[in-house]
């Protein structure tokens, strides 16, 4: 048995929950187009005969909006220690930039080895994509450059072949048949989050959050309750909709997703509250899960 931790960090929508799905064969991350989907860190657990890959998906890193900004980026620089390896995923259809080079600046301080995964190249030609790999040699000592398309679920099955090179513990971690960490509690609140960014404009996702403040299950149905947080009035209206319209296509399409996560019926209640400026306040930060360990 080998098996190890691997970190996946970038910065914002390079594609890292699209990444960790794909190469879990489930789905452990919501997906978005809008930058900043991913919030808390997210665990998924490649189990093959013989090898078990705990993979680990963190916010991206990003310049800190506020005090949950600094929290989040705390949280992803935390999971560049303490692992067997680094993923670093960028979006090489964009190109390398300033935010990315910040990022490699900090992982030159670690001493655990760094493949750089290039997404989306189902976006460029062949000759582009060499040229952007001739670049990347030049940025940092990479143990491998790895290009893939995770939308497409390309080239993954290569990458996990040499991910396998870097496992060195013989420890099973996780029982064969999990896929991840996490608590139904949190992937339903994660479902209804990932509906709502579907459906609303790109400045709400910033100043939302989802916490399921009720999961009562019986025989054949499961009861939730999902807390929808924002930070003004004006956002609360605009997610309900006119005549609740919009909060009631957000509970239709997640409860779809969650029935078929826990293989019952749902019962599922949406309440919209808001919370003035929840982002800068501690006792919300951790009320909602964004603080544990991490220090101000």
């Amino acid at each position: 048995m080998r098996s190890g931790f691997v970190s996946i960090i970038g910065r914002p929508n390079v594609g890292k929950s699209t990444l960790i799905n794909a190469l879990i064969n489930a789905k452990v991350a919501i997906t978005s187009d809008k930058s900043g989907t991913t919030r808390n860190i997210i665990q998924g657990i490649y189990n093959e005969e013989g090898y078990q890959i705990v993979f680990v998906d963190t916010p991206g890193i990003h310049k800190p909006r506020g005090r949950l900004g600094k929290v989040l980026n705390k949280q992803a620089l935390s999971l560049t220690k303490d692992v067997d390896l680094i993923l670093f995923l960028v979006d090489v259809a964009s190109g390398i930039g300033a935010g990315d080079e910040y990022i490699l600046n900090m992982l030159k301080k670690e001493k655990i080895p760094v493949i750089l995964v290039m997404n989306k190249i189902d976006k460029l030609k062949k000759e582009q994509l060499l040229g952007a790999i001739n670049e990347a040699k030049d940025l940092f000592s990479f143990a491998e450059i790895v290009p893939v398309s995770a939308l497409k679920k390309d080239n993954t099955d290569y990458l996990i072949t040499i991910i396998k090179k870097y496992l060195v513990d013989d420890v099973v971690y996780f029982t064969p048949d999990m896929y991840t960490s996490n608590t139904q509690k949190f992937m339903v609140s994660e479902i209804v989050r990932e509906k709502l960014l579907m459906v609303t404009e790109d400045e709400i996702p910033h100043s939302l959050t989802c916490y399921t403040a009720s999961f009562e299950e019986k025989k054949d149905l499961v009861k939730i309750l999902v807390d929808i947080v924002v930070d003004r009035d004006s956002l609360k209206k605009i997610i309900i909709g006119h005549n609740g319209s919009r909060l009631k296509t957000v509970g239709t399409l997640a409860r779809r997703d969650i029935e078929e996560l826990l293989g019952k019926k749902v019962y599922l209640e949406l309440y919209v509250k808001a919370i003035k400026n929840w982002q800068e306040k501690e006792k919300y930060l951790k009320e909602l899960g964004f603080i544990e360990n991490y220090d101000k």
